[in-house]
């Protein structure tokens, strides 16, 4: 009997979106805790294209390691099709999407279908389509483990301390660096829904898609320098990174804390002559925090918005758009059946 195949984008090299090759592979078979998904809508992420050029921009001792030819992807929507028989609270049919078995490079979720982990996923939130569910688990996870609660004892790669979030309320204002792309503005929602004011940073184009969903202040960072504006900041969360992060510590209050998400270069004496401490985590896959997120959209407390959609073949022309970048929420692959 013929192995039954499935349509997915490998690959069989690194480079630029050019990799990305259109193929016929087998479907793969749940093992034990896993079940088969559909997949519907796999959502993109700056893992995706790190994977496809190599992992350069890593440091050597914290690349995971895989072998050639590789499917990437990480974020799906989809459809439950088989559960192992060891998987309970799961059934076929039932509507589902997770970030699968990250930190790593085994999501494979760039295909028609894909074999994820139970402890993975959550039921897709009833409200929104699988677009939109697509793009919600690696940037809302993110958005959750850096400001709501961790959810896991695993030691970041990228720092000794382990990572606590900053009790957020009322009292607390939270600067977003990147507001408008996949993290950003998911910890916008996230800390209003807490109470918090938020300053939120991103270009012009963004203010008043920014400020629908809750931003306080906007700052044009095309126009302007954070920190010649504000001042006395709790907590910034730089969803942007690199070497000039650091200029974002000179906003904080003393006490005050800068989560970095793309880990950028910081000088400890700089640090402690401020009086502000940095510290950031690397997101892990929490099908039960997935749930948690899966609450709030389907209440309204959180928005899922999406910069644009391509079809599964077309997965280089998305990656050539994530590479222009002043993206407004989240890229998406969609996988017709």
């Amino acid at each position: 009997m013929p192995t039954p195949t499935m349509r997915a984008i490998r690959l069989h090299a690194h480079g630029g979106p050019e990799v990305l090759r259109y193929e016929e592979v087998p479907i793969p078979e749940p093992g034990p805790g896993e079940v088969l998904v559909r997949v519907r809508a796999a959502g993109i992420n700056p893992p995706d294209w790190y994977l496809r050029d190599g992992m350069s921009n890593l440091p050597p001792e914290t690349r995971p390691t895989f072998d050639l030819p590789v499917i990437p992807g990480t974020d799906l929507s989809g459809v439950v099709e088989a559960v192992a028989a060891d998987v309970a609270g799961l059934s076929v049919g039932d509507e589902v999407f997770g970030l699968l078995r990250f930190p790593g490079f085994d999501g494979h979720t760039y295909a028609e279908y894909a074999v994820a982990p139970a402890s993975d996923l959550a039921l897709k939130p009833a409200g929104i389509d699988h677009v939109h569910a697509a793009a919600v688990p690696m940037a809302g996870l993110t958005a959750w483990q850096f400001l709501i609660e961790l959810g896991h004892d695993h030691p970041s790669p990228f720092q000794a301390a382990r990572h606590r979030p900053v009790p957020l309320g009322a009292d607390v204002t939270v600067l977003v660096n990147g507001a408008a792309g996949g993290v950003g503005h998911f910890a916008l929602q996230l800390a209003k829904w807490k109470g918090a004011r938020v300053v939120a940073v991103a270009s012009g184009a963004h203010e008043s898609f920014l400020r629908g969903l809750g931003a306080d202040e906007f700052i044009d960072y095309t126009k302007s320098r954070p920190e010649d504006l504000v001042h006395d900041i709790d907590l910034v969360l730089d969803t942007v990174g690199g070497p000039d992060s650091s200029r974002l510590l000179r906003t904080l209050k003393r006490g005050g804390s800068q989560f970095p998400v793309f880990f950028g270069e910081f000088d400890e004496a700089e640090t402690a002559e401020l009086g502000v401490t940095v510290t950031g985590t690397q997101v892990r896959s929490n099908g039960a925090q997935l749930a948690e997120l899966a609450r709030l959209i389907d209440a309204g407390t959180v928005r899922v918005a999406i910069d644009g959609t391509f079809p599964l073949a077309d997965a280089r022309a998305a990656h050539e758009r994530a590479a222009r970048g002043h993206i407004r929420g989240k890229i998406v692959l969609t996988i017709p059946h």
